[in-house]
């Protein structure tokens, strides 16, 4: 177990076996490579990923399939040997979600750069779709669904 300080958990004891390993960081955080992902909630759709080099850094998750159910795509090869992937029952895949002026209701995920972790390994990437239809600012819930309050 290794503790580690947060500005939003304070201090947490994480298990070495469950750190997250981005090997070459992941776009525009290049120097960070180590985080630990926690449930926002249990049965809570989103998750935390925190940075155990700087405690300011956390970035929001979900599991992209549970609001975006038809979405696809191909794990390039390099980066399933650069991972260490023999199976996909072995990958978990999260993408970030950004919170315009803190409005949940108005929450967008970026399907464009999914991140990929082994979870044999814990080995990770974020991984930028080339030619995809997605988009770095999907919606997580319909215009029609804002309406209401």
């Amino acid at each position: 177990m290794r503790k580690v300080y947060t500005s939003r958990f304070g201090e947490i004891e994480v298990d070495e076996k469950k750190i997250v390993h981005f090997k070459n960081g992941i776009p525009a955080f290049e120097d960070e490579h180590e985080f630990i992902i926690l449930p926002y909630e249990e049965d809570s759709p989103y998750y935390f990923m925190q940075s155990l080099r700087s405690p300011d850094l956390a970035f929001v998750l979900t599991i992209p399939f549970l609001f975006f159910p038809d979405y696809t795509f191909e794990v390039e090869e390099d980066t399933v040997q650069e991972l260490g992937i023999t199976n996909s029952s072995q990958v978990f895949y999260y993408t970030m979600i950004t919170i315009p002026g803190g409005n949940i209701r108005k929450m967008t995920s970026n399907l464009v750069a999914p991140i990929v972790i082994n979870s044999d390994n814990m080995q990770a990437k974020q991984v930028v779709l080339e030619k995809s239809n997605y988009t770095t600012k999907h919606r997580l819930f319909p215009e029609s669904a804002q309406k209401e309050g």
